[in-house]
């Protein structure tokens, strides 16, 4: 609920009791990092909650309050003793819809074929969700990692300086090109909505890319991010990929990632990458879902000279699978090979 990926989303609870756990302090306890440790962003992104049972107690050390009562002081509707399996079921066989809670008498109620209904992927929830201003965290890091915030989780940027190094986070559509030459390495973060919103920070890496030669790594949005850059176009998928448990299936080797295996992810997203035949002169593709086919990585090739790469999937989930996180390590370690061989 606090992922800034699910900005603008209505959330349906598969789970049927939700809540018995609580919800802690709204400030956060932050690590020796200064980064927050309970939730992924300071407050709840989601636009709604639907649960079948929802707990009026709850125990946990941490809980300060209800679930019920951080929705409503964040202003955020719920609902429950709802039939959750029904609701499922309809967005497995129709794919995402629009929706809206409304409150009142069935008769009081717009059909759903006249109502009228917000459609959040024609706003940019980047801008919504991105930090205002740069600011720094782990300033003694042995190397400088400038992570573009299209809506950054907090264990992402956790997965960066727990690895050593310094990070900056800059506003989604900064130039990132007016400091590039400061920085070690450059990191492209997950965010919400389409990826078309974008463009801007796109037609801004196209050029880092073609004239930086130090790593680049992007995650979900970052990733789309980069397809753009690289010249591929992006679409809205029928049901899009969530969950802890998507198979994808590597088609090159880079670091710890082996060509030919297979890597349970953490997903969630609802715009993906064509593949394209030809890929961009340049470019490769780096994993495919081994449900639907769909891309879930790029890189650059070993003939262009450039070191990007982008994933679909979240290698950092947490409570989810670890079979990709040391693509952080892959990363922050090429970005440290790279400064010791500037100063040679």
């Amino acid at each position: 609920m606090t992922d800034p990926s699910y900005r603008g989303q209505i959330l349906v609870f598969t789970t049927p009791l939700i809540g018995n756990y609580g919800v802690p302090h709204n400030q956060t306890p932050v690590d020796s990092y200064d980064v927050g440790v309970l939730l992924e962003s300071k407050g709840i992104q989601c636009a709604g909650v639907i649960v079948a049972d929802v707990a009026d107690r709850f125990s946990h050390h941490q809980a300060v309050e209800s679930l019920a009562d951080w929705c409503k002081r964040h202003n955020v509707p719920g609902l429950t003793s709802i039939d959750t399996r029904a609701v499922t079921r309809l967005l497995r066989d129709q794919g995402t819809t629009l929706g809206r809670i409304a409150i009142g008498a069935d008769a009081d109620l717009p059909a759903p074929q006249s109502a009228d209904y917000w459609d959040p992927s024609k706003e940019n929830l980047v801008d919504q969700v991105s930090t205002r201003e740069p600011y720094d965290l782990n300033p003694s890091g042995d190397i400088k990692i400038a992570v573009l915030d299209f809506g950054a989780k907090a264990n992402i940027v956790r997965s960066l300086v727990r690895r050593g190094a310094a990070v900056t986070v800059f506003p989604w559509n900064y130039d990132f090109n007016k400091v590039r030459n400061e920085y070690d390495g450059l990191f492209l973060s997950n965010g919400p909505g389409d990826p078309m919103h974008c463009t801007e920070a796109a037609m801004k890496l196209r050029t880092t890319i073609q004239e930086w030669d130090r790593p680049i790594f992007g995650i979900c949005m970052g990733h789309q991010v980069i397809g753009i850059a690289a010249g591929l176009e992006a679409y809205r998928m029928t049901f899009g990929n969530r969950g802890h448990n998507q198979p994808v299936l590597a088609l090159a080797n880079s670091g710890s990632i082996k060509a030919g295996r297979v890597y349970v992810t953490s997903q969630n997203h609802q715009y993906a990458l064509t593949l394209q035949d030809p890929f961009p002169q340049g470019w490769e593709p780096f994993f495919i879902n081994c449900n639907d086919s769909s891309v879930e990585g790029i890189k650059s090739t070993s003939e262009s000279g450039k070191q990007v790469w982008g994933v679909q999937f979240h290698p950092e989930s947490a409570g989810g699978p670890l079979d990709t996180i040391e693509m952080f390590t892959d990363f922050v370690n090429t970005c440290r090979a790279g400064k010791k061989s500037r100063r040679v």
